[in-house]
């Protein structure tokens, strides 16, 4: 027997779609947008940029072969999964 759904969840990516679709958002607008606001910041070597309310990490993507870094902006850096060796061990 199939469970029915308790609860829904909206994706970032599912808003987003909706926004650019039946909104008619120029995505590409705003991400040029976002581009001129924190490029300064990136030149200089800056991790984060505010842009009004929101606080926008820049996180280094790459660096080529002749030293020039790559800079994605983000709203949060990945997680890093810290694991306690402590906690490995058996309880027994």
């Amino acid at each position: 027997m199939k469970r029915r759904a308790t609860a829904m969840r909206v994706s970032d990516h599912a808003v987003l779609r909706f926004l650019e679709r039946e909104c008619d958002l120029d995505v590409e607008a705003v991400r040029a947008h976002l581009t001129t606001l924190g490029s300064d910041a990136a030149a200089l070597g800056a991790i984060a940029v505010q842009v009004g309310k929101v606080k926008l990490v820049l996180a280094e993507a790459a660096v080529d072969a002749n030293g020039t870094r790559d800079v994605v902006m983000t709203t949060v850096l990945p997680r890093r999964r810290i694991v306690n060796r402590w906690s490995l061990r058996d309880e027994r």
